[in-house]
């Protein structure tokens, strides 16, 4: 379970500099399933700033909810840069949002495969200005750790375009 006031610090000058810019955030989560926007929509008056969020844990969610094509997945892998991408472009795209943050990856225990091991998160993002990228993660710790420590790098990422 994710410590909520853990990662407040991170959600506070998130908000402060998306509400000063008058930016909004959404968010698409496979691996956390929901936490990031839960540690976004914790912080009273975040609708002022946080748009919404995609939980897409299955390759079908994926596919309906953010238009992430079947055939990347499939040449990929859902765990993947190519697919964190667009991710984070499909839910860009399908909201009102400025700046779009996605994650996925293998919390643990099991899931793991030759090249991907528990703890392998790809981190990427989207912004209305062109901006775009990915980073990979390595995460060490059991489930609940590689799930928080994703939460807490996202929450920096989207700091660092807010």
């Amino acid at each position: 379970m994710l410590d909520l006031a853990a990662v407040e610090p991170l959600v506070q000058p998130l908000a402060a500099a998306l509400t000063a810019r008058g930016r909004r955030l959404a968010t698409a989560e496979s691996c956390t399933g929901g936490l990031i926007a839960a540690a976004c929509t914790a912080l009273a008056g975040s609708s002022l700033w946080f748009e919404r969020g995609f939980v897409t844990y299955s390759n079908e969610a994926k596919t309906e909810l953010l238009g992430v094509p079947t055939s990347l997945i499939a040449a990929h892998g859902a765990v993947s840069e190519e697919v964190a991408r667009a991710m984070a472009a499909g839910a860009l795209a399908r909201s009102h949002a400025d700046i779009a943050v996605a994650v996925t990856g293998i919390a643990g225990p099991g899931g793991a495969t030759p090249g991907k091991p528990v703890g392998l998160v790809w981190l990427a993002w989207s912004t209305r200005d062109g901006t775009a990228g990915a980073h990979r993660l390595q995460l060490p710790g059991d489930r609940a750790a590689v799930r928080a420590a994703t939460v807490a790098e996202a929450l920096r990422q989207a700091l660092a375009l807010a």
